[in-house]
């Protein structure tokens, strides 16, 4: 049992709030403090995964309680904050002018029900805490358009992205939250 110095409720939110609020919940801790996330969104755990990485904070893990994860990040847990490549965004609506032309690759990041559950036709399919490891399956000499359900997660993969050395990525904002065109299931 990891001890907390404090627990945020971040049940029923979805992406970006789970993160939002832990940004928040974070600047009033001292360092070496651990904050226990309590959240139903599914795509938390990556989330926090990768926003522990980017923002030198410690993340110790998830339990899972029935519904609920319980995520716990130490503050300051690793001392330095790792450089982050911003990406271009292209705005929902801009995107969607482009979704004629069927060589687009297009990246979705979402979890895995999130995907299985409505997704763009043609789409490739990374979850974000699977884009490190499995970089190499994407092209590097096209155009990559990420998306996920408002833009968090994507912008955090199109930095993982960047620094393996991709070049041209956009950041669909705001992602499938908003999207109206035609989507498939699996």
């Amino acid at each position: 049992m990891i001890h907390t110095d404090f627990v945020l409720d971040a049940k029923g939110l979805a992406c970006p709030m789970p993160i939002v609020k832990t940004r928040k919940a974070m600047k009033d801790l001292q360092t070496g403090e651990v904050l226990e996330i309590q959240a139903t969104d599914k795509g938390s755990t990556a989330d926090l995964q990768a926003w522990a990485k980017s923002s030198g904070h410690l993340y110790l893990g998830t339990d899972t309680e029935g519904e609920t994860l319980r995520h716990y990040l130490k503050k300051d847990g690793l001392g330095e904050v790792e450089e982050t490549i911003e990406i271009p965004e292209i705005s929902l609506l801009s995107f969607e002018e482009l979704l004629n032309d069927s060589s687009l690759t297009i990246l979705d990041v979402r979890e895995e029900q999130e995907f299985k559950d409505a997704h763009i036709p043609g789409a490739l399919h990374i979850p974000l805490g699977d884009v490190e490891t499995r970089a190499q399956e994407l092209p590097k000499n096209e155009t990559i358009y990420l998306i996920c359900h408002s833009g968090r997660r994507s912008a955090i993969a199109g930095n993982i992205l960047a620094k393996a050395g991709y070049e041209n990525l956009y950041n669909i904002v705001p992602g499938m939250r908003d999207y109206k065109g035609k989507t498939t299931s699996l």
